[in-house]
């Protein structure tokens, strides 16, 4: 397998629900489930697949907690998370810009 930026680009964050999760989870530290529900425009079912996948991946970590007898759900990106977001941004942006944005668009 080739190490082209193609090949490293991260298939489970390169869903776009996934990697809107991922992107504010980056950006705001934490979010819980109205948070991201709120900003991303999904439904219950849909977001909680999608946590889902990325807890089991061990990119985000999530705590259920209750606040004023109510269900709270807070998820945060883990280092693993952190990484895999990372190495996925740099693929993408090699793949956009080339491995040395030198601003010679000659090619």
């Amino acid at each position: 397998m080739s190490d082209a930026p193609l090949n490293r680009i991260n298939d489970l964050i390169h869903g776009k629900a996934r990697l809107g999760i991922m992107s504010l989870l980056m950006t705001y530290k934490e979010g819980d489930f109205n948070f991201l529900k709120q900003k991303l425009g999904l439904s219950d079912g849909n977001l909680g697949a999608h946590i889902r996948k990325l807890e089991e991946a061990d990119y985000i970590e999530v705590v259920k907690t209750f606040e004023k007898r109510k269900p709270k759900t807070v998820c945060s990106v883990t280092e693993t998370g952190k990484k895999a977001y990372r190495q996925y941004v740099q693929a993408l942006e090699e793949m956009l810009y080339g491995e040395e944005n030198d601003g010679d668009d000659s090619h």
